[in-house]
């Protein structure tokens, strides 16, 4: 079993190689314990897919497709995106704390992940991805749900993502502008999942990852049409009414749950 739970070890240890090589003198790191260099790589790629994400998305929605996407009343200013950048660069610490804490528990063997897609197959390690992401839909819903829902969780934590709360106050960059507790326990879910079923390590971290893109994704207020995908379309009448579209990769939750509402039926009403 020792052997085994070495694997993850020697992974995390590549990847801090990578990630921290890159910008620090190894003496800097080298030394540092093992889930303090985790949390830092982790920072680092965080604080990176952030900005590098945030910027190539804005650049292309408001400036090289300008008034194409999105009318021009509609795009948010510099302050209010600075202003999101202020609030997410705050929590992102302690967003890494999160991967930096799973990746502890599975390299001490406390949940079922496995290292190598070979241990399961590939048919086993699909059929894990689909049910790791159904179980992380549901979650990511009702912890949602629920930061609305009970008022002192909505007050102390939640609104601060809902001051953005139109089209021209939401951007890319607002995808990641919450209270840091808010936003770790709309992440739980993912962790929640790997003491329920096995799931491939790296699969796991990269998802966790995605989401950041993510965000980004659903907070530029371009609604895409793509069937069953909650987009941003979907999340931008969240943003509106606070009291529809819960979900996160899909509209199933909502649709199950009751507070489904949809942007097009409501371009229609509109009109």
């Amino acid at each position: 079993m020792d052997d085994y739970l070495n694997l993850f070890v020697e992974e995390t240890s590549f990847y801090n190689r990578i990630v921290l090589g890159a910008f620090l003198p190894e003496s800097w790191w080298g030394p540092l314990p093992h889930w303090f260099q985790g949390w830092l790589r982790n920072y680092i790629g965080g604080v990176l897919l952030y900005f590098v994400s945030g910027f190539l998305w804005c650049f292309y929605i408001y400036y090289l497709k300008r008034n194409v996407y999105l009318p021009k009343d509609a795009i948010p200013s510099n302050r209010a995106m600075l202003l999101q950048i202020g609030v997410a660069m705050k929590a992102m610490p302690w967003y890494c704390a999160l991967p930096s804490l799973s990746e502890y528990m599975i390299e001490s063997g406390w949940t079922k992940c496995f290292s190598r897609i070979n241990d399961v197959g590939w048919l086993s390690y699909l059929v894990y991805i689909a049910v790791y992401l159904v179980i992380v839909e549901f979650g990511i819903y009702w912890m949602h749900r629920e930061l609305h829902d009970i008022k002192p969780l909505y007050k102390y934590l939640h609104a601060t993502h809902h001051i953005y709360n139109k089209q021209n106050t939401l951007s890319p960059f607002a995808g990641l502008a919450f209270h840091p507790l808010d936003g770790i326990l709309q992440a739980v879910p993912h962790v929640v999942a790997l003491f329920l079923l096995p799931m491939h390590f790296t699969t796991h971290i990269a998802l966790l990852f995605i989401e950041a893109i993510w965000t980004a994704n659903i907070h530029d207020c371009i609604h895409a049409k793509v069937w069953p995908v909650m987009g941003a379309g979907y999340h931008t009448i969240h943003h509106t009414t606070y009291r529809h579209n819960y979900g996160h990769y899909t509209i199933w939750m909502d649709w199950m749950f009751g507070t489904l509402r949809d942007p097009v039926e409501d371009e229609v009403k509109k009109m």
